[in-house]
């Protein structure tokens, strides 16, 4: 099969889950609006995220594809699992079952050992391809997964940052996603502290008492890319504090 839509086109779902914030925050700050309450306007982004959730998947959809101009109810739905769609659950946006589920999607086919995949490595119906500089594509649309961020810039690593590869900051976020969904259950608190924990082996290897930037998605998830990367320890920081 073929993507009918550019890939690069549509609504990302973290991207919503900012917005929502910003609207919220402005709201709850009294800041002047020229046009209806910051309310309403949160009210409606909220409403639409019910486009993004995949009931038959247990998830939130990464995007909805679309062409410039067309509405997110018109677009369609990716069903590949990314983690972005945690930053729901932690900024506190989707609470409930929805939550619940979200998060034990990401935990199930995403959490490897310090860190979270950037892609899950499963088939999926709506393709992803990735366009390779000569015509065609650099994987297989319809299994996209990339597990190891090796061999060639262009066309082995590049195609893998984003597609399998496991990036350290975002177990934190798993990890606030879970205590939030829970709602600080001390069973789910308890079990976001052994996960973060699952980063100490790594402040040992590697560029003493730092932390790396990425993670193959494949055992042995072997530490790639910046040896020493900021927000890798910043939100590992944030997070091991929040929980305890």
């Amino acid at each position: 099969q073929a993507c009918a839509l550019p890939i690069w086109e549509g609504y990302p779902v973290e991207i919503q889950a900012l917005w929502i914030r910003l609207l919220r925050l402005l709201d709850r700050i009294g800041a002047p609006s020229d046009g209806e309450p910051w309310s309403a306007t949160a009210a409606r982004a909220e409403a639409s995220l019910e486009a993004f959730w995949l009931e038959d998947r247990g998830w939130f959809a990464d995007v909805l594809l679309a062409a410039e101009g067309v509405a997110a109810k018109e677009a369609l739905p990716a069903d590949h699992l990314r983690p972005n769609q945690l930053f729901l659950v932690s900024l506190g946006l989707v609470t409930g079952d929805r939550a619940k589920r979200c998060v034990a999607a990401c935990a199930r086919h995403l959490l490897v050992p310090g860190g979270l995949r950037s892609l899950a490595p499963l088939p999926v119906t709506v393709p992803l391809p990735i366009p390779a500089p000569w015509g065609g594509t650099l994987n297989d649309p319809l299994h996209p997964y990339y597990g190891r961020y090796e061999g060639d810039e262009d066309t082995r690593r590049k195609p893998a940052y984003h597609n399998g590869t496991a990036w350290v900051w975002q177990l934190p976020l798993l990890c606030e996603a879970l205590d939030r969904a829970w709602e600080g259950d001390p069973v789910a608190r308890t079990t976001a502290r052994a996960w973060l924990g699952s980063l100490a082996p790594l402040l040992d290897s590697g560029c003493l008492g730092q932390l790396p930037e990425l993670l193959d998605g494949d055992a042995p998830h072997t530490p790639r890319g910046c040896d020493a990367q900021a927000w890798s320890v910043s939100e590992a920081l944030r997070v091991w504090e929040l929980l305890n």
